[in-house]
Parts: structure tokens; C-alpha cells; sequence
């Protein structure tokens, strides 16, 4: 967070890279990139304080999400030592899809608090775990669901030169992924593990950023709680964005 950026955030998430049920089509679709799949995302940020960052999004399907960040401690040495960056994360989901079961507006909405506890451990190596907690304002009537979801994540990044950094992010649904049964009598499994790993490239005016990772959803809500991708079959996918550095605005 510095005082007075903004930020505009373009990704997109493609198809399968490969599917091993596709056969030539893996080439024909250009490993996913030309398949017709894609759930894009964009985003505006601005930090009006060092300590406060409030963004914005369009996630794609009819799904929007607003967010609030706010640094609680920052990691630094000296006459005050602190040894990690405690920052908390709070964030509202929408999705106004047309849904005949839902009827009242406030029911279309989840949220999404973490808290991010990160840690600099050299100037090319940091790392940091984030627990969440996903709550959903209401749920498919059925066994075994819950307004809770609960979930935990650790994340990297390395700076292999100057203008390069490889990073990798997992994380794991601790809890309403397995054996949920719908009111229609559907059983309902979602994959608990999700994981990415990629390259951000600074270009001195852009920063692009590609990665492969388990999963084709956009939002955060359905890539922590709903996610549908199986890592175990293999099942990865691009992601490429872009963001400009960070404008300054003077107030």
C-alpha cells in the first residue's frame, strides 16, 4: 500500500492448457488459449492511506466484489523491531444472476475476511499464510451444507532478477467440499485444493503477470469455496494479467 496509488487490474482465466480426454483438440485450442473459454476480471484499487486499501470488481458472470484491506502491523527493524506484516482483508461478493430459488436481494451476497500474515525473510525471499473465512448469506437447502467455509493458504514469491520474480500460492478448503447434497437431491463435490505457481515480469510501465493454476474461476469466493477444478487429473490452466504501476494522485 502507498498513499495515493491506484491500480487497474486486467486477467483472464483460459481453458484447460491440456485435457487428456481432448486429444488433437489440446492443439487445435492452442492449450486452452483458443478454446472460447475465457472468465475475465477486472479491478480498480486505491489506497488513500500507507495503512488502508479500497478496491473494486468486476468478476465475471454477473459477479461483482468490493473490497477493504487495512495494514494492522509492517515488518521492520531498529529502534522498533516487528518481525512479520499483519494485514486484515474483508471483501463482499455479489452475484446478480437471475435466480428464481432466490428471491430477496441480500441473499445473492457472501463475504470473504482473511487475515494475511506475511514475513520478508531476505530481499529476494518472502512468504505468507492467510486464513480465510468464506460466509454465504444463504445456502442450496440440503445435507451437509453451511453459511461457514472455512479454508487456509500459504503463498511465495522469490526475485530471481531485478525485473523477475517467481511465485507459487496454495490453498486448502478445510470444510463444505465433500458429499453436499443439493435440494434436488444432487450430490455435490468441489475440489479442496487449489494451487498456482507462475512468473511476474515488470516491464517499467506494466507489471504482466502468467501463471498455471487449478482453477478457471475469476472470483475469489468460488476459487476458495466452489472450486470445481480436480488438481489430482492434472487439471491446470493459464492466467495471464496486467496492471500498470501504480498511479500517483495528489489530494
Amino acid at each position: 500500500m502507498s498513499k495515493g496509488s491506484l491500480q487497474f487490474l486486467i486477467s483472464h482465466h483460459f481453458s484447460y492448457i491440456w485435457n487428456k480426454d481432448a486429444g488433437s483438440q489440446n492443439l487445435a485450442q492452442f492449450f486452452g488459449l483458443n478454446s472460447g473459454v475465457a472468465h475475465t476480471y477486472l479491478s480498480f484499487d486505491y489506497s488513500p492511506t500507507n495503512y488502508m486499501n479500497l478496491g473494486f470488481a468486476m468478476a465475471g458472470g454477473s459477479k461483482y466484489e468490493g473490497w477493504a484491506k487495512f495494514k494492522i502491523l509492517r515488518q521492520q527493524t531498529g529502534a522498533k523491531n516487528v518481525p512479520l506484516t499483519l494485514s486484515f482483508f474483508s471483501m463482499a461478493h455479489v452475484n446478480t444472476t437471475k435466480d428464481a430459488d432466490i428471491t430477496l436481494g441480500w441473499n445473492k451476497f457472501a463475504f470473504v475476511n482473511q487475515l494475511i500474515i506475511a514475513r520478508k525473510f531476505s530481499d529476494k525471499f518472502s512468504l505468507e499464510l492467510v486464513p480465510s473465512w468464506i460466509h454465504f448469506n444463504v445456502v442450496p437447502y440440503g445435507i451437509n451444507n453451511s453459511n461457514e467455509v472455512f479454508n487456509i493458504g500459504i503463498a511465495g514469491k522469490y526475485k530471481a532478477t531485478p525485473k523477475l520474480n517467481l511465485v507459487f500460492e496454495y490453498a486448502r478448503q478445510l470444510n463444505m467440499y465433500e458429499n453436499l447434497i443439493s435440494k434436488n437431491g444432487a450430490i455435490l463435490n468441489y475440489e479442496p485444493n487449489l494451487l498456482s505457481a507462475g512468473v511476474e515480469v515488470n516491464s517499467g510501465g506494466h507489471l504482466f503477470q502468467f501463471y498455471i493454476g487449478s482453477t478457471t474461476d475469476a472470483s475469489l469466493v468460488d476459487q476458495l469455496a466452489r472450486n470445481t477444478s480436480a488438481l489430482s487429473k492434472g487439471n491446470l490452466w493459464l492466467h495471464p494479467e496486467q496492471k500498470p504501476e501504480p498511479e500517483k494522485i495528489v489530494l
